[in-house]
């Protein structure tokens, strides 16, 4: 039986990852932050607290019998993020913190350390062709540079140590228990408010939690994927008024949007200082993951249709307990806890 530690595991990608372990017979142990976060790790997982990740974190008791580490925690990106020295920060817990786990898995015998990174990487957008993994990397802001050295680092280590180590880079991830931006663009389609998009010919990518756990779990135990960088998506881009369409199908209303010139929008964007979240919903990201379905023969097991379904079954049935977690999960991205978003859009 494969043993897996999930570190993250009371996160919006960690909760899925550790269900998706526990039904394939996996023994799973899940680190989560605080006590008052022990209630959203899944039942079955044998649950260890992990009060900050950085540096000095000790590792040992989680790391103990472990096969495969998965590593989610994190600090996540916050747009905006008025946090001073910033990038500093960001290297401290995401760079470090990784690091710091890495060379504490080697020592205690642990086989494989999947990493999820993030698309951002690669950069912010793709005006032309498709990200790939034989790009060179672009990040531009604190949180992608330090999930840049983080890659470097587990690079290293596994050259140095024999570690085999995976990394994924996934765009931006939707399901049950998503927040941010993708929640706030669903209540605008469920209230019928008429959405200025309508014009917009972008491309983007996403990927749903439970396609990117089976990615995950797949990179936990492929023996062909061990020392490699993939990009991994749903591999259904879609336009913004094309994903507005698709929700508003899920929830059975029409989707409502007009025509405005993309210059006018950002222009207005600057204007109230939404340049970022508009930039986002205009812009082209679009990454190519076949790559990764060519190593390993992965095929998404549900479409961006089931998967937005899904979501917004979720969400629709959950709405206070949704805002409450949401909350608290950017309590715990503020106070420098684990990954329970992935990224804004």
């Amino acid at each position: 039986m494969t043993c897996v530690l999930v570190t993250g595991a009371s996160g919006f990608v960690g909760r899925v990852v550790c269900e998706t372990a526990l039904s394939l017979g996996m023994k799973v142990r899940g680190s989560h932050r605080s006590p008052g976060s022990q209630s959203l790790v899944p039942q079955g997982v044998e649950k260890i607290q992990i009060a900050s990740v950085n540096g000095r974190t000790d590792w040992s008791g989680a790391l103990i019998g472990i096969d495969v580490a998965i590593h989610l925690a994190g600090r996540v990106h916050i747009a905006k993020d008025t946090a001073k020295e910033a990038l500093a920060i960001y290297r401290a817990i995401n760079a470090a913190g990784m690091e710091r786990l890495a060379r504490m898995a080697v020592d205690a015998g642990v086989r494989r350390l999947v990493y999820v990174s993030t698309i951002k990487v690669n950069g912010e957008r793709t005006p032309t062709a498709p990200f790939t993994e034989a790009d060179t990397p672009r990040p531009d802001d604190a949180y992608a540079i330090s999930k840049w050295e983080s890659e470097q680092a587990l690079y290293r280590i596994g050259i140095e140590t024999g570690l085999e180590t995976v990394i994924l880079r996934p765009p931006l991830v939707y399901g049950g228990g998503v927040g941010a931006n993708f929640i706030r663009l669903l209540r605008l389609v469920q209230r019928r408010i008429p959405l200025p998009f309508a014009s917009v010919s972008n491309r983007r990518s996403f990927i749903y939690v439970k396609n990117l756990a089976d990615a995950i779990l797949i990179s936990a135990t492929h023996r062909r994927v061990a020392g490699q960088t993939f990009l991994v998506s749903d591999g259904e881009d879609v336009s913004t008024p094309e994903l507005i369409r698709r929700m508003a199908d899920a929830m059975g209303r029409p989707s409502r949007m007009f025509r405005c010139p993309p210059s006018l929008l950002s222009a207005m964007a600057s204007i109230i200082g939404k340049s970022g979240e508009v930039r986002r919903l205009l812009g082209s990201l679009v990454l190519d993951s076949t790559k990764f379905r060519s190593e390993t023969g992965w095929i998404p097991r549900y479409t961006m249709s089931q998967g937005l379904r899904e979501t917004i079954e979720s969400w629709s049935a959950n709405k206070p307990l949704t805002s409450e977690v949401s909350r608290a999960c950017d309590r715990h991205a503020t106070r420098l806890g684990p990954s329970s978003k992935h990224q804004t859009f």
